[in-house]
C-alpha cells in the first residue's frame, strides 16, 4: 500500500490550531495534545463519519444558474453539514454540528442601513421572496487549506442592496451576526480557544458586494440552510476565503471607510481585508499553494480567485501581495 506524505508546507486540517487557541500558551498546549492524538489514531474521517448531519429543511424552489456554476460534483450533504467553521458554536470543526441545535431561526430579521436612502428591516420570509432564488454550484475554499463544493440557493446580494438605494458616500458593506451566548455557546466570555471580539463582522468593498458572483444565501441543497452552515441567511463571496462569508447575518451596512472586521483585528498578519485566494500568498503558518478538497485523499493546485476569473478585474492595478 502506497501512502502519500504530505509535504512540509501542507497541513492537515486536523494539525490547524485555531487561532484562539494558538495566541493563548496553555491552550496551545492542550490543543497540540488533541491534535497528536486525533493523528494517530486517524480519526478525521470518523469523527466526521460518527456526527449526525443536519436534518433537512424545507425544500426551495430554484432555478440553476449554469453561467456561475462550477462543474465539479457537490460534496455530500453529511460531510459539508458536519464538518465547519462557526466560531459561534465552538472552535472545531466538529462543534457547529453538535452545538448548533440551539440555534432559533424564526422569528429572524435583517436589519439593512447605514449611508442609503431608504433603510429597512427585513423579516426572513420578506428575504426569501425579494428575489428570484437560484441554485449556483461553488467552490468555497477555506483558509486552512480545505475546501468543498455546495450548491448554494440564493440571489445577488445587489437585490437587496438595491432596494436600500446606497448614497453616493457608501464605498464598504459591513456584515455582522448574529450574537447570543444562549444560543451560541462559542460567544461567551467563558469558552475556552476563542479570543475573537464578537459580533463578528465581516465587510466588503462596495463593488464587490455588488459583484453578480455574490451571493445572498438563504439555502443549499435545495432546502432551506441547515444550523451548523449559517441559517437562515449568510452572504457567499466564491472567490474569497470562507471566513469571509459571514453565517447567521442580523445586520448589513453601508459604511465610507474600510469596516474592521473580526479576523483581521484579532490576527492581522495572518487574515487581510481582501483575502482574496491567491496561491501566490502563505499563510505565515502554512502554505496556500494547494488544497485538499473534503472527500478526497489527493491536494489539488490553488486557483487564483478560487477560479473566478470574472472577478479579476475589480482588482486591476492593485498589489495582491500587500493587499491581501
Amino acid at each position: 500500500m502506497l501512502i502519500r506524505v504530505p509535504g512540509p508546507n501542507e497541513p492537515r486540517s486536523s494539525e490547524i490550531t485555531p487561532h484562539g487557541v494558538y495566541v493563548n500558551r496553555r491552550a496551545f498546549m492542550a490543543g497540540a495534545a488533541a491534535a497528536a492524538a486525533v493523528t494517530l489514531a486517524g480519526c478525521e474521517a470518523t469523527t466526521e463519519a460518527a456526527l449526525k448531519p443536519a436534518t433537512k429543511g424545507q425544500p426551495l424552489a430554484a432555478t440553476r444558474n449554469q453561467g456561475l456554476s462550477v462543474a465539479d460534483p457537490p460534496t455530500p450533504w453529511e460531510s459539508a453539514t458536519t464538518y465547519n467553521n462557526f466560531y459561534e458554536f465552538g472552535t472545531d470543526k466538529s462543534d457547529p454540528a453538535l452545538n448548533s441545535h440551539s440555534l432559533r431561526t424564526r422569528p429572524w430579521t435583517v436589519e439593512v442601513g447605514g449611508l442609503c436612502q431608504k433603510p429597512k428591516t427585513f423579516d426572513i420570509d420578506e428575504i426569501l421572496k425579494l428575489s428570484p432564488l437560484e441554485e449556483r454550484v461553488y467552490a468555497l475554499r477555506c483558509v486552512e487549506g480545505w475546501s468543498m463544493v455546495i450548491p448554494w440557493t440564493g440571489y445577488p446580494l445587489s437585490a437587496l442592496l438595491k432596494r436600500v438605494e446606497p448614497t453616493g458616500a457608501a464605498k464598504y458593506v459591513e456584515f455582522l451576526t448574529l450574537v447570543d451566548p444562549e444560543q451560541m455557546p462559542g460567544t461567551k466570555p467563558s469558552f475556552f480557544g476563542s479570543s475573537l471580539d464578537w459580533p463578528y463582522v465581516e465587510g466588503l468593498r462596495l463593488d464587490e458586494a455588488m459583484h453578480p458572483l455574490t451571493l445572498l444565501t438563504v439555502g443549499m441543497y435545495g432546502v432551506v440552510l441547515p444550523n451548523p452552515n449559517g441559517a437562515p441567511v449568510r452572504v457567499v463571496v466564491p472567490w474569497k476565503y470562507g471566513f469571509k462569508s459571514a453565517k447567521s447575518l442580523v445586520k448589513i451596512r453601508l459604511v465610507s471607510e474600510e469596516p474592521k472586521t473580526s479576523w483581521n483585528k484579532a490576527a492581522a498578519n495572518e487574515y487581510g481585508f481582501y483575502s482574496n485566494v491567491n496561491p501566490n500568498v502563505d499563510h505565515p503558518r502554512w502554505s496556500q499553494a494547494t488544497e485538499r478538497r473534503i472527500g478526497e485523499f489527493r491536494r489539488r493546485k490553488t486557483l487564483m480567485f478560487n477560479g473566478y476569473d470574472q472577478v479579476a478585474s475589480l482588482y486591476s492595478g492593485m498589489d495582491l501581495k500587500k493587499n491581501y
